[in-house]
């Protein structure tokens, strides 16, 4: 099990925040080529990469289930149980990731022609999301063998995929887009093919490392490997509410993009700059949340409750440091920032002040998702689900109001992330205190 000294704690995130890094700098790197290929291709890309990672989040929804269950199977000292686990969420991703998949390739595409304002940005988020629906066939697999690992704490293997994966896609973003490297010209596919395709062979790292891996032999993974249908209604009471959180997040997101892309253009590109380096914000946020899950879950099933109040503080204290390491640019040079993703000055001084504007409400975020993760990793994830339904209809009714009928400066519209991050800490806070959430069986 794992220990809490400060060096053991970072040693669990670290890879994980170096995969989140290395992730947004391919998200940076995809923005800043496409940005500089075309303003329409660069807002559809932004809205179509929206859709797709609310997909994945549905996925990664039950991911984060079967990280809590393996965990807990490795605190009390069942290896036996986690192969029979593996075994059901591989399946159960896989029947996922096909529903998925019929919902981006042949209803999305009609759907975005007729809801949005645009239609040459319609037609090319159609284009988009098509290409890299392919892309949920390997994040099934991979999110599937990432929980594994996560569960046992060796996340560096899980940053050697993420590496592979960006500077595939890095390349192959280079090549495809602008027809370098002996690749044709395609521009906005080529951005989907490559992502698609580095996605693919991030998968395939890791499901030749498992094959030769000693958890392999340690848990009797292909003996034990096997669908069960016990293990996967046990899957889905913890998963469920975690991938229909996803969902709905990343949902609710991408309904706050369709409503300013119907505002105007300019506020929707300005936003596509803030939402490009916005991820180098969650780089500690998610890196920290995986290990407060896995940390939660393993103390809770060696019934050490006493050590749980030390693990909150410690993983608040990293995250905040952190964050002030990796998104301090939003505060001291903003401009520089938006530069780097797209170098048209008429969209600069705007996404700088709403840059400059919600970096409060992201160290907001980092400390209070602390205790959200905690919820998680306790197994208690339909009650996580209820206050993020909570926390989601009332950003929704926020932005509609700010967007739809007061009309607000794309400046103050951006303000409503503070909604959302602090009624997240608030209601999390509240539940931990008055609801007797230890005894919770997984």
């Amino acid at each position: 099990m794992l220990d809490l000294r400060y060096k053991t704690i970072i040693a669990v995130a670290l890879p994980m925040m170096v995969s989140g890094f290395i992730q947004s700098i391919v998200l940076l790197t995809d923005a800043s080529f496409i940005a500089r290929y075309s303003t329409e291709a660069f807002d559809a890309v932004g809205n179509g990469g929206l859709l797709y990672v609310t997909m994945y989040m549905t996925l990664l929804g039950m991911g984060d289930g079967a990280q809590i269950i393996i965990a807990r199977r490795i605190g009390e000292e069942r290896p036996d149980a986690i192969g029979r686990i593996f075994g059901t969420s591989l399946l159960t991703h896989f029947l996922l990731a096909v529903i998925l998949f019929a919902v981006l390739y042949w209803i999305m595409p009609g759907a975005v022609l007729g809801y949005s304002k645009n239609q040459e940005i319609a037609s090319l988020q159609g284009d988009y999301v098509q290409i890299r629906s392919f892309a949920l066939f390997f994040a099934m697999i991979t999110i599937s063998i990432q929980a594994l690992f996560l569960a046992k704490g060796k996340t560096w293997v899980v940053l050697m995929a993420s590496i592979i994966t960006a500077l595939s896609n890095v390349v192959l973003d280079y090549g495809m887009i602008f027809g370098e490297l002996g690749f044709p010209e395609m521009g906005l596919k080529g951005a989907a093919w490559a992502s698609t395709i580095a996605d693919g062979m991030g998968m395939l790292f890791l499901v030749i490392y498992l094959i030769f891996s000693e958890e392999r032999r340690i848990y009797k993974l292909f003996e034990y490997f096997s669908f069960n249908f016990k293990s996967m209604i046990e899957l889905l009471k913890v998963g469920s509410p975690l991938m229909l959180q996803g969902f709905s997040a990343l949902a609710t997101w991408t309904l706050f993009f369709t409503w300013i892309e119907q505002k105007a253009q300019f506020d929707l590109t300005v936003s596509q700059n803030i939402r490009s380096i916005y991820f180098l914000a969650f780089v500690p946020i998610w890196g920290f949340a995986g290990t407060t899950k896995t940390y939660i879950s393993q103390y809770i099933g060696a019934k050490e409750f006493d050590k749980i109040p030390i693990i909150q503080r410690k993983i608040q204290v990293m995250t905040v440091l952190f964050l002030l390491i990796t998104f301090h640019g939003a505060l001291f040079y903003p401009e520089t920032m938006i530069r780097m993703i797209n170098p048209e000055e008429v969209y600069i001084q705007k996404s700088a002040e709403i840059l400059r504007l919600i970096t409060l409400s992201i160290l907001i975020f980092g400390f209070s998702s602390v205790y959200f993760q905690t919820i998680h990793g306790s197994g208690n994830t339909l009650h996580s689900m209820i206050i993020e339904f909570s926390c989601v209809f009332i950003y929704t009714c926020c932005t509609y109001t700010f967007i739809k009928i007061w009309n607000l400066d794309i400046y103050w519209i951006w303000t409503v992330e503070y909604v959302y991050f602090v009624l997240l800490g608030v209601f999390s806070l509240l539940y931990l205190r008055f609801y007797d959430w230890k005894k919770k069986i997984v």
